[in-house]
């Protein structure tokens, strides 16, 4: 009976030497499903969101009279005039703002026509 006792320490002790041995590669393959979840991941979800925020960024910059906006309030309206960092926007005829060019959530530049007519 001393010999069933006996054989699964050594088996044990065998298995963990060997386990102490390949500390690096075994860290590297447990590592390797996260890296790969966060590569796909940044293909997927963030390089796409921060070209689009470029765009975004550029169009809001680029933006002169003529053209319609909406603000980051869902209002919508036309450009009238543009002062640096401000444009004056005319939401219904006689009813002009000032907008800080931040607070734009879109552009539409002149002869832009929705879809649905």
């Amino acid at each position: 009976m001393t010999l069933m006792f006996a054989s699964p320490a050594y088996a044990q002790s065998t298995g963990a030497a060997s386990a102490q041995g390949g500390g690096i590669a075994a860290l590297f393959v447990q590592a390797l499903p996260l890296i790969l979840i966060f590569g796909i991941f940044y293909i997927l979800m963030i390089r796409p969101q921060q070209k689009r925020m470029k765009e975004q960024k550029l169009a809001i910059e680029a933006t002169k009279k003529g053209d319609e906006v909406i603000t980051g309030g869902g209002h919508i309206g036309k450009v009238i005039s543009v002062n640096g960092d401000e444009v004056e926007v005319e939401f219904a005829p006689g009813h002009r703002h000032r907008v800080v060019k931040s607070m734009l959530a879109e552009v539409r530049p002149k002869g832009a026509k929705p879809a649905n007519d």
